[in-house]
């Protein structure tokens, strides 16, 4: 969205995505603008896991204390195998609230809510991870 005032596309602008990939599932948080983003803050309205169930990942320092975030620049993190999350019956409507501020000290919001059972009956190949045969 350009900016009003100067005519250019030139502030930052911070989303939360979700991305799922071979059935996996991530979070990425990205500036999909063309300035730095400051103190970016990311507050999920309800807590969940990933990793099996062993990780509160709404609490993640990522979410919490990201200080600057570079143009242009998405920083990813892995949630789960998608089975694994739905086996577990995590929520699957993710709302969160983000906020930053501009390098001119403004501070900007925007909402958005994930819905991850788009997710949940989509076919992927599970491809396992070759083991290395022990030596003899």
């Amino acid at each position: 969205m350009p900016d009003e005032r100067s005519g250019c596309g030139c502030e930052s602008e911070v989303i939360l995505d979700v991305v799922f990939h071979r059935g996996l599932l991530f979070l990425a948080v990205a500036n999909i603008g063309d300035r730095p983003a400051l103190e970016v803050r990311i507050r999920f309205k309800r807590a969940f896991t990933g990793l099996g169930g062993t990780r509160k990942l709404h609490r993640l320092a990522l979410f919490e204390r990201l200080e600057f975030l570079a143009p242009r620049k998405s920083i990813e993190v892995f949630l789960d195998r998608s089975a694994s999350y739905f086996a577990r019956d995590e929520p699957t409507l993710l709302e969160a609230a983000i906020a930053w501020r501009t390098t001119a000290g403004e501070e900007r919001k925007s909402n958005v809510t994930h819905d991850l059972e788009i997710y949940r009956d989509l076919a992927y190949i599970d491809r396992e991870v070759p083991t290395r045969a022990d030596p003899a």
